[in-house]
């Protein structure tokens, strides 16, 4: 099967959602300049550099409360800065219900149960016991094509690593599980990891 995006596919449900996966979620917390605490997941996420270490996410609708744009969006051009929360297994269905479209001045903390940590260099929330936790500063927003497209892209300024994930001087992943989002309603788990040597490494 072969199809032009433009002319439609024809099929039940977009195949495009489907083809990039497994996809790393960024569950991404932000907070308002008046002090509203937001938490919203993200499937497409990524981290993009080394040094300094970069990460980005994409946006891709809007909601009737903000101009043109999401919640994590608006409150980020607003104080510059974001955190990106790693989503383990066990935090599925908390990740699931942070997905609701609430009105802007409700919190998706309290509407998913969630415990908050103050970020350590960064004035926003984190998400409490997740394995990981990339603080950032905005360094770019980049709006694309269509409506409501805008990519936001951040540097790490700090990392917040759980003490049972380190194994070895390792970050282990294993350890928790990473959730991964797959196409239409489909997630996956990564519960199992191996090891190849690149060609211009030594044995």
């Amino acid at each position: 099967m072969f199809y032009r995006p433009e002319d439609g596919h024809g099929l039940p449900h977009n195949p495009f959602n489907a083809i990039v996966t497994p996809r790393p979620i960024g569950w991404i917390s932000s907070r308002s300049a008046d002090g509203v605490n937001n938490l919203a997941p993200y499937s497409f996420f990524n981290a993009v550099a080394y040094e300094p270490p970069q990460v980005m996410f994409a946006s891709t609708s809007a909601k009737p409360d903000q101009t043109g744009t999401k919640d994590s969006v608006a409150n980020i051009l607003e104080t510059g800065v974001f955190c990106v929360n790693i989503v383990e297994y066990a935090m599925r269905d908390a990740m699931n219900a942070s997905s609701a479209a609430l009105p802007r001045e409700d919190d998706e903390f309290v509407h998913a149960g969630l415990e908050t940590v103050e970020c350590s260099t960064i004035p926003c929330a984190r998400v409490a016991n997740v394995p990981a936790a990339l603080e950032c500063k905005l360094t770019k927003v980049i709006t694309l094509p269509g409506d409501a497209n805008r990519v936001v892209f951040g540097e790490v300024v700090g990392i917040h690593m759980r003490d049972d994930c380190l194994v070895g001087g390792a970050f282990d992943v294993t350890r928790y599980v990473p959730l991964a989002r797959m196409g239409y309603r489909d997630y996956s788990a990564v519960r199992e990891v191996f090891s190849l040597t690149r060609p211009d490494e030594a044995s």
